[in-house]
């Protein structure tokens, strides 16, 4: 059996790297992900993150902005249109820049935490 030493599940998360070496890429395309790792071989198939990082996207993108649109068009003095198109262009921006990072992270941090499928005691 081979050591790997312990990998934060954070910097890997956020670097889209393997949850157990930190080196092999975690990802095949944009969210997609591959069937194992290029180095240690750790198999992905167990790996779901289901709909959390969609949700923590939905909060932070949400609250920014709406804030946003909200200071475009009452301390800027935007027309609404303008506001809505500022604030649909960071949301867009914004959505692409976290999804895939959370969704990495959350995969390394169940990973080191051991998650599993809840079972029931017989």
């Amino acid at each position: 059996m081979t050591y790997y030493p312990p990998v934060s599940p954070y910097a890997a998360g956020l670097g889209g790297k393997c949850p157990r070496c930190g080196q092999g890429p975690l990802f095949e395309g944009f969210l997609g992900l591959r069937k194992e790792c290029e180095i240690c071989r750790l198999d992905y198939a167990k790996a779901d993150s289901g709909d959390g990082p969609a949700v923590f996207v939905i909060f932070i993108v949400g609250f920014a902005a709406v804030a946003v649109a909200f200071i475009a068009r009452f301390v800027w003095y935007a027309p609404i249109w303008m506001a809505f198109l500022i604030s649909g262009g960071l949301a867009v921006v914004m959505i692409l820049a976290l999804l895939r990072p959370l969704k990495a992270t959350m995969i390394a941090v169940q990973y080191s935490n051991k998650a599993a499928e809840g079972r029931l005691e017989e």
